[in-house]
C-alpha cells in the first residue's frame, strides 16, 4: 500500500511554519550598500488613522547608518502611531501652519486680526522656519525670555522689553495653535503646555504692568464738556457726553441708531459696534446681547436736540435706522478717526483749562464715568450692568483704584451710624 504522506501521519520531517501576520512592535534589519552597512526598519502602520477599518499596511524606513539610529527612528515611529499621527505626511514648519491655522477660525474679525498681528510680529520670525515637531518646550521658554528681553518690533521701541500682556497673547496663540496641530497629527504633544518648562506670564504679572487709569474728577469733566460745548462749539459734543454719561464703549457709541433711544423711557440700548478692521461695518457687542443704559434729562435733552440738527441736514439722518453719530453720508464713522478727534480735542482744553491731566483717552472717559458713579457709592452690579462687564469680578479689577476711596466712605457712613446709637 502506498505510504500516506499526509503531514498528518506522524511523519518527523520537520514542519515548514507559516510566516506570522501578527502586527509585531516592529523590526530592525541591515543590508549592504557601496557606502557600507545600513540599516532599516519595518512597522505596520494603520493606512488611515481616521478609518481603522481600512486596515493596516508595512512601512520601510532605511538608511540609517547603525542599529541605534534605526531604533530611535523605529522608537518616534512607534510614539506616532500611538498617537495615531498620519504618516507619508511632511510635518508643515510653523510659518505655514501658522496661516492654515488661522485663516480657518472662526472668531471675530478684529480678534483674528489680532492673532496675525502676534504671529507675523513675534512668532514666525524667530519660530517660522522650524518643523512643528522640532518645536520643543525648552525652545518656547527660551523664545519668551527672548520677547521679554528685546521683543518689542514697533519702530519707537524697536529691540526694548515686550510687556507681559503681549507675551501672555503669544502664548495664548501659540497655545491654541499647537493644540490644532495636536489634533491634526502633526505631533504628538503639545509643548506649548508642559507647565515645568515653559513659564509663560500670570494674570498677576500682567495686572501689575497695567498702566495705572487716567480719569478725571467731576469737576474736570464738567469744565471740559462746557469749553467743547461752548468754546470750541464741536459738532461732537453730543457724542463726547453721551459716552461721558453713559459708559459706553467708543464702538459702541459710534454703531448706535436712532431707532436704540427711547426719549420716552429715558433709555437707550446698546445692541451693536463698529467694526475696527472693515470700513462702515458694525458686528454684535462684546456680550453678544444687548443692554439697557439709562440717560440723564439733560443726556436725552442734547440727543433730542442733535437728532433735529441731524434732520435738518437729511432727513434720512434721523430716521430709526440711522446712526446717531454717523457722518454726514449716514455711515458708520472710523472708531480710529474719532479717537483721533478726541486726542486732538483733549490736547486744545489743556492750553484753554487750567490743571486739566492729560492722558486721559476716550477709553479714560468711559473710567471716568465708571469711577464717579463708584466713589459715589452706587454699588458695583450697576456700574457693572451700565458698562457691560460680562462679570462683576471684571468691573472690581479694573477699578481697584477706587477701593480705597469706598472703604473710607464706608466707615465714616459707618461711624456716624454708630454715633447715632
Amino acid at each position: 500500500m502506498p505510504v500516506n504522506s499526509s503531514p498528518d501521519a506522524g511523519s518527523d520531517a520537520p514542519k515548514k511554519q507559516r510566516r506570522s501576520r501578527s502586527r509585531h512592535p516592529g523590526a530592525l534589519d541591515h543590508y549592504e550598500t557601496r557606502a557600507g552597512t545600513r540599516w532599516k526598519f519595518q512597522l505596520y502602520v494603520p493606512k488611515d488613522p481616521d478609518h481603522p477599518e481600512l486596515g493596516d499596511t508595512r512601512m520601510t524606513r532605511g538608511g540609517f547608518t547603525s542599529a541605534e539610529e534605526a531604533q530611535d527612528a523605529l522608537t518616534d515611529a512607534l510614539k506616532k502611531k500611538a498617537h495615531n499621527e498620519k504618516f507619508g505626511v511632511k510635518t508643515p514648519t510653523v510659518a505655514a501652519y501658522a496661516e492654515t491655522w488661522v485663516s480657518g477660525l472662526r472668531l471675530e474679525r478684529s480678534t483674528i486680526q489680532g492673532y496675525r498681528k502676534i504671529i507675523r510680529n513675534h512668532i514666525e520670525p524667530q519660530l517660522g522656519d522650524l518643523a512643528l515637531d522640532k518645536l520643543t518646550a525648552t525652545r518656547i521658554a527660551a523664545h519668551y525670555r527672548e520677547l521679554e528681553t528685546s521683543g518689542r518690533r514697533d519702530k519707537r521701541g524697536l529691540g526694548q522689553p515686550l510687556g507681559a500682556s503681549t507675551v501672555q497673547k503669544v502664548h495664548v496663540a501659540l497655545g491654541a495653535m499647537l493644540d490644532a496641530a495636536l489634533d491634526d497629527g502633526f505631533i504628538a504633544s503639545n509643548p506649548a503646555r508642559k507647565k515645568r518648562t515653559v513659564k509663560a506670564p500670570k494674570n498677576s504679572e500682567v495686572r501689575a504692568q497695567k498702566p495705572e487709569i487716567v480719569t478725571w474728577t467731576e469737576l474736570q469733566l464738567d469744565a471740559f464738556l462746557a469749553w467743547n460745548r461752548d468754546v470750541l462749539k464741536d459738532d461732537l459734543f453730543p457724542l463726547w457726553r453721551t459716552i461721558a454719561w453713559t459708559g459706553m464703549r467708543r464702538s459702541e457709541s459710534l454703531a448706535l441708531r436712532w431707532g436704540d433711544v427711547n426719549f420716552t423711557a429715558g433709555r437707550l440700548s446698546v445692541r451693536r459696534a463698529a467694526d475696527v478692521t472693515i470700513r462702515n461695518t458694525v458686528k454684535q457687542t462684546k456680550t453678544g446681547s444687548a443692554r439697557p443704559v439709562d440717560l440723564d434729562a439733560e443726556t436725552l435733552a442734547v440727543l433730542k436736540a442733535y437728532k433735529a440738527k441731524r434732520g435738518a441736514i437729511s432727513l434720512d439722518l434721523a430716521r430709526p435706522e440711522a446712526y446717531v453719530f454717523g457722518n454726514n453720508a449716514g455711515e458708520v464713522r472710523s472708531p480710529n478717526e474719532v479717537g483721533r478727534r478726541w486726542t486732538y480735542r483733549v490736547a486744545r482744553a489743556r492750553a484753554a483749562i487750567e490743571d486739566l491731566p492729560g492722558g486721559v483717552t476716550l477709553k479714560g472717559l468711559r473710567h471716568t464715568h465708571a469711577t464717579l458713579l463708584l466713589e459715589l457709592g452706587v454699588h458695583p452690579k450697576i456700574v457693572q450692568e451700565r458698562l457691560g462687564h460680562s462679570t462683576i469680578s471684571t468691573t472690581m479689577n479694573i477699578y481697584s483704584h477706587v477701593t480705597p476711596t469706598m472703604q473710607k466712605a464706608a466707615v465714616e457712613l459707618l461711624a456716624s451710624r454708630r454715633g447715632r446709637a
